[in-house]
Protein backbone atom coordinates (compact mmCIF):
# COMPACT_ATOMS: atom_id res chain seq x y z
CA UNK A 1 0.00 0.00 0.00
CA UNK A 2 1.40 3.42 -0.94
CA UNK A 3 1.76 6.39 1.37
CA UNK A 4 -1.38 7.94 -0.13
CA UNK A 5 -4.31 7.73 2.26
CA UNK A 6 -7.07 5.45 1.02
CA UNK A 7 -10.55 4.45 2.14
CA UNK A 8 -11.96 0.96 1.77
CA UNK A 9 -15.43 0.47 0.29
CA UNK A 10 -16.79 -0.70 3.68
CA UNK A 11 -15.37 2.34 5.45
CA UNK A 12 -16.80 4.66 2.81
CA UNK A 13 -20.23 3.08 3.20
CA UNK A 14 -20.13 4.01 6.89
CA UNK A 15 -19.25 7.59 5.90
CA UNK A 16 -22.27 7.75 3.60
CA UNK A 17 -24.50 6.39 6.36
CA UNK A 18 -23.41 9.38 8.46
CA UNK A 19 -24.60 11.68 5.68
CA UNK A 20 -28.00 9.96 5.57
CA UNK A 21 -28.41 10.29 9.35
CA UNK A 22 -27.34 13.95 9.39
CA UNK A 23 -29.65 14.91 6.53
CA UNK A 24 -32.55 13.09 8.19
CA UNK A 25 -31.87 14.86 11.48
CA UNK A 26 -31.86 18.33 9.94
CA UNK A 27 -35.36 17.71 8.52
CA UNK A 28 -36.67 16.91 12.01
CA UNK A 29 -34.86 19.78 13.76
CA UNK A 30 -36.06 22.17 11.06
CA UNK A 31 -39.58 21.03 11.87
CA UNK A 32 -38.94 21.75 15.57
CA UNK A 33 -38.09 25.33 14.65
CA UNK A 34 -41.39 25.69 12.88
CA UNK A 35 -43.47 23.96 15.55
CA UNK A 36 -42.10 26.12 18.36
CA UNK A 37 -42.78 29.31 16.42
CA UNK A 38 -39.05 30.04 16.24
CA UNK A 39 -38.75 30.46 12.49
CA UNK A 40 -37.92 34.15 12.85
CA UNK A 41 -36.01 33.77 16.12
CA UNK A 42 -33.04 34.87 14.03
CA UNK A 43 -34.65 37.33 11.61
CA UNK A 44 -31.50 38.03 9.58
CA UNK A 45 -29.18 35.96 7.44
CA UNK A 46 -26.36 34.91 7.68
CA UNK A 47 -26.19 36.72 11.04
CA UNK A 48 -28.84 36.11 13.67
CA UNK A 49 -29.83 39.68 14.46
CA UNK A 50 -28.20 42.71 12.87
CA UNK A 51 -24.44 42.27 13.24
CA UNK A 52 -24.86 39.68 15.99
CA UNK A 53 -23.86 36.19 14.85
CA UNK A 54 -24.76 34.29 18.03
CA UNK A 55 -28.39 34.39 19.19
CA UNK A 56 -29.42 36.16 22.35
CA UNK A 57 -30.11 33.91 25.35
CA UNK A 58 -33.81 33.57 24.64
CA UNK A 59 -35.99 30.59 23.68
CA UNK A 60 -36.94 31.29 20.06
CA UNK A 61 -33.60 32.81 18.95
CA UNK A 62 -31.68 29.92 20.54
CA UNK A 63 -33.86 27.25 18.89
CA UNK A 64 -33.42 28.81 15.45
CA UNK A 65 -29.69 29.38 16.05
CA UNK A 66 -29.25 25.76 17.21
CA UNK A 67 -30.82 24.55 13.98
CA UNK A 68 -28.34 26.66 12.05
CA UNK A 69 -25.48 25.15 14.04
CA UNK A 70 -26.72 21.64 13.22
CA UNK A 71 -26.47 22.67 9.59
CA UNK A 72 -22.71 22.83 10.17
CA UNK A 73 -22.76 19.15 11.18
CA UNK A 74 -24.68 18.35 8.00
CA UNK A 75 -22.10 20.25 5.97
CA UNK A 76 -19.29 18.29 7.64
CA UNK A 77 -21.01 14.98 6.85
CA UNK A 78 -21.49 15.98 3.22
CA UNK A 79 -17.89 17.16 2.85
CA UNK A 80 -16.74 13.85 4.36
CA UNK A 81 -18.81 12.00 1.75
CA UNK A 82 -17.15 13.94 -1.09
CA UNK A 83 -13.62 13.59 0.27
CA UNK A 84 -14.27 9.93 0.97
CA UNK A 85 -15.38 9.35 -2.63
CA UNK A 86 -12.14 10.95 -3.85
CA UNK A 87 -9.78 8.95 -1.59
CA UNK A 88 -11.75 5.70 -1.81
CA UNK A 89 -9.86 2.94 -3.56
CA UNK A 90 -10.75 2.08 -6.17
CA UNK A 91 -12.29 5.44 -7.01
CA UNK A 92 -15.66 5.30 -8.72
CA UNK A 93 -17.09 8.04 -10.92
CA UNK A 94 -20.71 7.35 -9.91
CA UNK A 95 -19.93 7.82 -6.21
CA UNK A 96 -18.01 11.04 -6.89
CA UNK A 97 -20.96 12.45 -8.84
CA UNK A 98 -23.53 11.43 -6.22
CA UNK A 99 -21.49 12.90 -3.37
CA UNK A 100 -20.98 16.09 -5.36
CA UNK A 101 -24.75 16.26 -5.69
CA UNK A 102 -24.96 16.39 -1.90
CA UNK A 103 -22.71 19.45 -1.87
CA UNK A 104 -24.81 21.17 -4.54
CA UNK A 105 -27.98 20.32 -2.61
CA UNK A 106 -26.70 21.63 0.71
CA UNK A 107 -25.48 24.86 -0.90
CA UNK A 108 -28.90 25.29 -2.49
CA UNK A 109 -30.46 24.63 0.93
CA UNK A 110 -28.35 27.38 2.50
CA UNK A 111 -29.43 29.87 -0.16
CA UNK A 112 -33.07 28.80 -0.01
CA UNK A 113 -33.01 28.87 3.80
CA UNK A 114 -31.72 32.43 3.73
CA UNK A 115 -34.41 33.49 1.27
CA UNK A 116 -37.05 31.78 3.44
CA UNK A 117 -35.98 33.92 6.40
CA UNK A 118 -35.73 37.10 4.33
CA UNK A 119 -39.24 36.51 2.95
CA UNK A 120 -40.56 36.04 6.51
CA UNK A 121 -41.47 32.34 6.17
CA UNK A 122 -43.75 32.83 3.19
CA UNK A 123 -45.27 29.32 2.70
CA UNK A 124 -44.03 28.66 -0.87
CA UNK A 125 -40.45 29.28 0.26
CA UNK A 126 -40.89 27.00 3.29
CA UNK A 127 -42.44 24.29 1.12
CA UNK A 128 -39.61 24.54 -1.40
CA UNK A 129 -37.05 24.30 1.38
CA UNK A 130 -38.67 21.11 2.69
CA UNK A 131 -39.01 19.46 -0.73
CA UNK A 132 -35.37 20.23 -1.51
CA UNK A 133 -34.40 18.60 1.80
CA UNK A 134 -36.07 15.40 0.67
CA UNK A 135 -34.35 15.56 -2.73
CA UNK A 136 -30.93 15.85 -1.07
CA UNK A 137 -31.85 13.04 1.32
CA UNK A 138 -32.76 10.85 -1.67
CA UNK A 139 -29.33 11.52 -3.16
CA UNK A 140 -27.72 10.43 0.13
CA UNK A 141 -29.78 7.22 0.30
CA UNK A 142 -28.83 6.28 -3.27
CA UNK A 143 -25.17 7.07 -2.55
CA UNK A 144 -25.19 4.87 0.57
CA UNK A 145 -26.84 2.04 -1.38
CA UNK A 146 -24.40 2.17 -4.30
CA UNK A 147 -21.39 2.48 -2.01
CA UNK A 148 -22.06 -1.04 -0.78
CA UNK A 149 -22.60 -2.64 -4.19
CA UNK A 150 -20.18 -3.86 -6.88
CA UNK A 151 -19.52 -1.63 -9.86
CA UNK A 152 -21.34 -3.99 -12.26
CA UNK A 153 -24.52 -2.99 -14.10
CA UNK A 154 -27.69 -3.42 -12.02
CA UNK A 155 -30.31 -5.92 -13.10
CA UNK A 156 -33.89 -6.27 -11.80
CA UNK A 157 -34.82 -9.19 -9.55
CA UNK A 158 -38.53 -8.81 -10.34
CA UNK A 159 -40.56 -8.32 -13.50
CA UNK A 160 -40.67 -5.03 -15.37
CA UNK A 161 -44.28 -4.50 -14.28
CA UNK A 162 -43.28 -4.76 -10.61
CA UNK A 163 -40.46 -2.29 -11.17
CA UNK A 164 -42.94 0.15 -12.71
CA UNK A 165 -45.31 -0.40 -9.80
CA UNK A 166 -42.45 0.47 -7.46
CA UNK A 167 -41.89 3.71 -9.34
CA UNK A 168 -45.60 4.48 -9.06
CA UNK A 169 -45.49 3.96 -5.29
CA UNK A 170 -42.43 6.24 -5.08
CA UNK A 171 -44.13 8.95 -7.16
CA UNK A 172 -47.26 8.72 -5.00
CA UNK A 173 -45.18 9.15 -1.85
CA UNK A 174 -43.70 12.27 -3.46
CA UNK A 175 -47.21 13.65 -4.07
CA UNK A 176 -48.18 12.83 -0.48
CA UNK A 177 -45.13 14.70 0.82
CA UNK A 178 -45.81 17.79 -1.30
CA UNK A 179 -49.47 17.84 -0.24
CA UNK A 180 -48.30 17.45 3.34
CA UNK A 181 -46.27 20.66 3.01
CA UNK A 182 -49.42 22.35 1.69
CA UNK A 183 -51.34 21.13 4.75
CA UNK A 184 -48.70 22.61 7.01
CA UNK A 185 -48.65 25.81 4.96
CA UNK A 186 -52.39 26.16 5.49
CA UNK A 187 -52.44 25.10 9.14
CA UNK A 188 -51.65 26.74 12.46
CA UNK A 189 -47.91 25.95 12.64
CA UNK A 190 -46.41 28.72 10.57
CA UNK A 191 -43.09 29.07 12.37
CA UNK A 192 -43.99 32.58 13.51
CA UNK A 193 -47.23 34.26 14.57
CA UNK A 194 -46.84 36.87 11.84
CA UNK A 195 -46.06 34.47 8.98
CA UNK A 196 -48.50 34.28 6.08
CA UNK A 197 -50.65 31.22 5.37
CA UNK A 198 -51.62 29.63 2.07
CA UNK A 199 -55.01 30.89 0.81
CA UNK A 200 -56.58 27.45 1.10
CA UNK A 201 -59.04 26.00 3.57
CA UNK A 202 -57.03 23.85 5.97
CA UNK A 203 -59.67 21.11 6.19
CA UNK A 204 -59.95 20.79 2.41
CA UNK A 205 -56.20 20.48 1.91
CA UNK A 206 -55.94 17.96 4.76
CA UNK A 207 -58.72 15.84 3.24
CA UNK A 208 -57.04 15.90 -0.18
CA UNK A 209 -53.78 14.83 1.48
CA UNK A 210 -55.50 11.95 3.29
CA UNK A 211 -57.24 10.83 0.08
CA UNK A 212 -53.90 10.44 -1.69
CA UNK A 213 -52.61 8.56 1.36
CA UNK A 214 -55.49 6.10 0.92
CA UNK A 215 -54.44 5.63 -2.72
CA UNK A 216 -50.88 5.03 -1.52
CA UNK A 217 -52.03 2.40 0.96
CA UNK A 218 -53.99 0.63 -1.77
CA UNK A 219 -50.99 0.66 -4.13
CA UNK A 220 -48.70 -0.69 -1.43
CA UNK A 221 -51.08 -3.52 -0.51
CA UNK A 222 -51.44 -4.37 -4.20
CA UNK A 223 -47.65 -4.39 -4.47
CA UNK A 224 -47.37 -6.85 -1.58
CA UNK A 225 -49.90 -9.19 -3.18
CA UNK A 226 -48.12 -8.95 -6.53
CA UNK A 227 -44.74 -9.65 -4.94
CA UNK A 228 -46.14 -12.67 -3.11
CA UNK A 229 -47.78 -14.00 -6.27
CA UNK A 230 -44.55 -13.53 -8.25
CA UNK A 231 -42.52 -15.19 -5.47
CA UNK A 232 -40.22 -12.17 -5.29
CA UNK A 233 -37.05 -12.46 -3.17
CA UNK A 234 -37.67 -12.43 0.58
CA UNK A 235 -35.69 -9.21 1.08
CA UNK A 236 -37.81 -7.36 -1.49
CA UNK A 237 -41.03 -8.50 0.22
CA UNK A 238 -39.61 -7.52 3.61
CA UNK A 239 -38.82 -4.00 2.39
CA UNK A 240 -42.34 -3.68 0.98
CA UNK A 241 -43.81 -4.70 4.35
CA UNK A 242 -41.70 -2.05 6.04
CA UNK A 243 -43.10 0.57 3.65
CA UNK A 244 -46.66 -0.50 4.45
CA UNK A 245 -45.95 -0.47 8.19
CA UNK A 246 -44.55 3.06 8.07
CA UNK A 247 -47.50 4.25 5.98
CA UNK A 248 -49.96 2.72 8.45
CA UNK A 249 -48.21 4.43 11.37
CA UNK A 250 -48.19 7.71 9.46
CA UNK A 251 -51.90 7.43 8.66
CA UNK A 252 -52.71 6.77 12.33
CA UNK A 253 -50.69 9.80 13.45
CA UNK A 254 -52.15 11.97 10.70
CA UNK A 255 -55.77 11.19 11.52
CA UNK A 256 -55.09 11.58 15.26
CA UNK A 257 -53.53 15.01 14.83
CA UNK A 258 -56.38 16.09 12.54
CA UNK A 259 -59.08 15.17 15.07
CA UNK A 260 -57.12 16.60 18.02
CA UNK A 261 -56.64 20.02 16.39
CA UNK A 262 -53.08 19.48 15.20
CA UNK A 263 -51.00 19.47 18.42
CA UNK A 264 -47.34 20.32 17.79
CA UNK A 265 -45.91 17.10 19.23
CA UNK A 266 -47.98 14.97 16.83
CA UNK A 267 -46.94 17.13 13.90
CA UNK A 268 -43.32 16.52 14.90
CA UNK A 269 -43.95 12.76 14.97
CA UNK A 270 -45.66 12.98 11.57
CA UNK A 271 -42.67 14.85 10.16
CA UNK A 272 -40.24 12.23 11.47
CA UNK A 273 -42.50 9.52 10.03
CA UNK A 274 -42.53 11.22 6.62
CA UNK A 275 -38.74 11.16 6.63
CA UNK A 276 -38.74 7.47 7.56
CA UNK A 277 -41.30 6.71 4.83
CA UNK A 278 -39.25 8.50 2.18
CA UNK A 279 -36.17 6.48 3.10
CA UNK A 280 -38.14 3.21 3.26
CA UNK A 281 -39.73 3.62 -0.18
CA UNK A 282 -36.38 4.61 -1.71
CA UNK A 283 -34.76 1.53 -0.19
CA UNK A 284 -37.59 -0.63 -1.51
CA UNK A 285 -37.09 0.61 -5.07
CA UNK A 286 -33.32 0.25 -4.86
CA UNK A 287 -33.79 -3.28 -3.56
CA UNK A 288 -35.60 -4.26 -6.78
CA UNK A 289 -32.18 -4.40 -8.46
CA UNK A 290 -28.99 -6.29 -7.75
CA UNK A 291 -25.42 -5.75 -8.90
CA UNK A 292 -24.12 -9.18 -9.94
CA UNK A 293 -20.65 -10.28 -8.91
CA UNK A 294 -18.06 -9.55 -11.61
CA UNK A 295 -17.47 -12.31 -14.13
CA UNK A 296 -14.37 -14.41 -13.36
CA UNK A 297 -12.67 -13.22 -16.54
CA UNK A 298 -12.77 -9.62 -15.34
CA UNK A 299 -11.56 -10.20 -11.79
CA UNK A 300 -8.01 -9.28 -12.66
CA UNK A 301 -9.19 -5.82 -13.67
CA UNK A 302 -10.97 -5.16 -10.37
CA UNK A 303 -9.18 -4.30 -7.14
CA UNK A 304 -9.57 -6.96 -4.42
CA UNK A 305 -11.43 -4.65 -2.03
CA UNK A 306 -14.03 -3.93 -4.74
CA UNK A 307 -15.00 -7.56 -5.37
CA UNK A 308 -18.28 -8.85 -4.04
CA UNK A 309 -17.96 -10.98 -0.84
CA UNK A 310 -19.16 -14.12 -2.63
CA UNK A 311 -16.41 -13.69 -5.24
CA UNK A 312 -13.73 -13.23 -2.61
CA UNK A 313 -14.92 -16.39 -0.88
CA UNK A 314 -14.25 -18.35 -4.02
CA UNK A 315 -10.76 -16.96 -4.75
Amino acid sequence: MSGTRRLTPDAYRRVTLGAVIALSAIVVTGGAVRLTGSGLGCPDWPTCTGHRIVAAWSLHPMIEFTNRVITVAVTAAVVAAVVGALVRRPRRRDLVWLSSGLVAGVLAQVVLGGLTVLYKLDPPWVMGHFVLSFAVLADAVVLHHRAGRPVTRARPVVSRDLVRLGWLVLATVGVVVILGTAVTGSGPHSGDIHAKRLPFHFQGVAELHSSVVMVLIGLTIATLFALHHARAPADVQRRARIVLGVIAAQAAIGYTQYFTRVPAYLVAMHLAGATALWIAVLRYNLGLFVHPAPAPASLAEIAPDERAPEVLAGT
